[in-house]
């Protein structure tokens, strides 16, 4: 069964429901004037801001584009791209492409021109649906695109270069193509987050759609009357797959786009959603925000908000107990996934296992797990070992490199390159990125476990642990650290002498003050701090630097 046959379940059975809603809040707190009847007339903040669709219209939206797809020649197992934020039209789009028979590859948003033009070469994209924010990149590689024979773009004022995407679609036919993707069939490709230079491409079969949905409505409960807020850009598996819970449901999403807490809490309250999936960082700016007075919880009605959860990284279980102190009535669950494993999911910790903040959970729904030495040897419990997953989700292949398929892919498991422990009741903790791992003296450090600690520190926003070249020791941990505003008088010595509470090996040899740059999942961007600091001298123990 195709992920598509939801969307007609919906469409028929709940047709005139709202199923999605964007919401721009920065809109929303400008005064906007607009032209009616050749008069200048205000328009609401509300009205400007707001705009919703219902499950007839996003299957009628999904059908008149795969008809447009069709008509310009697209055939069944072509790849189709997709640059465009989060808006009420991105979800159509993608899954026009599905009812084609054709393969969505969605582009991460904050790509240069570069990394646009080396995605849509590697996926072999032939047509590319772009948004505003995207003109000046998609112009300056336009000539060089040799595969790309159509360009369709979202929204006013369309370049020369490309096609109105509305125009077209508007006089496309509504009908549902007859098509109908089996699951063995190609459907998706995606960016791995790139965080370790050019991405490669994740090939996806209908299977693994499939799989998402069900695992992630198994996992949430996901009901007809529940409302999902989505922030996280729908680029990534992460949001998607989350998303698709909604769609096994039948039940509504808003897409929210800024991730400021008083937005968040403001959408929350407004839509009166029950299901919200944060990053780290904008949990942790909510409570901040909370305690330093900015937001008073008594202005938003959050009665609605029954489950809060995290993925995309490690989360800090001190976190988690502050944000359980100011919303104890929360369930809380954390999901672990990749690109690779068709995202959140293939580790689950459950909400009935808070007692175990700190674990990423068990084997998702249908999925299986285990821990291995170099060898592929499952090691001992208790012992790291790295991580391995299986399930119909498991990626078929990078697309076009054999070789990086065959260093992770092995009779059906996928092996992550996170290194993870079990402990006596079968609870995976993850350690550290298996390349992230510090070697100093011989001793190895994992930077999550030093992360984790310093975090707790009530100074500190956020951090970063990296290895550092050293003569003597081969490496040393370094710790970036961002600093909360208010405790900006911090010197590094006073966080020098926080971190004495952990065993002598584990310190920090040398605290950095600085931002810790994160990519738009969350994740924090090591290889460029590496390049930032990897060329400095090598340094005696506690050296410190602004």
């Amino acid at each position: 069964m195709p992920i598509t046959d939801f969307l007609v379940h919906n469409a028929d059975n709940f047709g005139d429901e709202v199923c999605l809603v964007e919401i721009n809040p920065e809109l929303k707190e400008k005064h906007a004037l607009t032209w009616k009847d050749y008069s200048l007339v205000e328009v609401t903040p509300y009205e400007e801001h707001r705009r919703e669709m219902t499950w007839k219209q996003f299957d009628e939206r999904a059908n008149r584009f795969a008809s447009l797809l069709l008509s310009k020649g697209v055939e069944r197992g072509e790849k189709v791209g997709i640059l465009l934020m989060n808006c009420l039209e991105w979800l159509p789009i993608y899954f026009g492409i599905l009812k084609a028979g054709a393969i969505a590859v969605p582009l991460n948003y904050r790509y240069t021109a570069d990394e646009i033009k080396y995605c849509l070469d590697l996926a072999d994209v032939s047509v590319l649906v772009f948004g505003k924010e995207f003109i000046g990149r998609v112009e300056t590689v336009f000539g060089e695109l040799d595969k790309v024979r159509g360009m369709l773009f979202v929204g006013e004022d369309c370049p020369t270069f490309a096609d109105s995407y509305e125009l077209l679609t508007e006089s496309a036919s509504p009908e549902r193509p007859d098509i109908k993707p089996d699951d063995e069939d190609y459907a998706a490709i995606y960016f791995s987050s790139g965080t370790t230079g050019f991405p490669k491409a994740i090939l996806h079969r209908h299977k693994a759609l499939m799989r998402a949905a069900i695992t992630e409505q198994k996992h949430h409960s996901q009901q007809r009357d529940d409302v999902f807020l989505c922030i996280p850009p729908l680029y990534h598996t992460g949001a998607k797959m989350h998303w698709f819970g909604s769609l096994v449901s039948g039940s509504k999403a808003v897409l929210l786009k800024g991730v400021s807490p008083r937005w968040i809490l403001g959408a929350a309250s407004d839509e009166k959603a029950s299901i919200v999936w944060l990053l780290v960082p904008w949990a942790q700016d909510i409570l901040d925000a909370i305690d330093n007075g900015e937001i008073n919880l008594a202005d938003y009605d959050l009665s609605a908000w029954r489950l809060m959860h995290i993925g995309a990284q490690p989360v800090p279980p001190s976190l988690i107990q502050r944000w359980k102190k100011v919303f104890p009535s929360h369930e809380y669950d954390t999901n672990y996934g990749l690109s690779e494993s068709i995202g959140p999911g293939c580790v689950h910790l459950g909400v009935e296992n808070i007692r175990k903040v700190g674990a990423i959970g068990v084997a998702g729904y249908g999925w299986q797990t285990k821990i291995t030495d170099e060898h592929h040897r499952v090691v001992p419990r208790g012992e790291v070992g790295e991580l391995a997953v299986k399930g119909d989700g498991v990626m078929v292949c990078y697309y076009k490199d054999e070789k990086a398929t065959a260093d992770v892919l092995e009779d059906g498991w996928l092996y992550t390159g996170d290194m993870a422990r079990e402990d006596e009741e079968g609870f995976i903790y993850l350690v550290d990125r298996k390349k992230d791992v510090i070697i100093t003296g011989g001793e190895n450090l994992y930077p999550v476990q030093i992360e984790d600690f310093i975090r707790s520190c009530m100074a500190v926003r956020d951090v970063a642990v990296i290895g550092l070249p050293d003569a003597r020791l081969g490496e040393i941990a370094a710790a970036i650290v961002e600093l909360k505003p208010e405790y900006s008088d911090w010197t590094e010595e006073r966080l020098a002498e926080f971190c004495n509470a952990l065993p002598r090996y584990k310190r920090p040899r040398r605290i950095i003050f600085d931002k810790v740059p994160r990519n738009a999942t969350g994740k924090i961007e090591k290889p460029k701090l590496r390049e930032k600091y990897c060329g400095a001298e090598p340094l005696v123990e506690a050296q410190v630097t602004r």
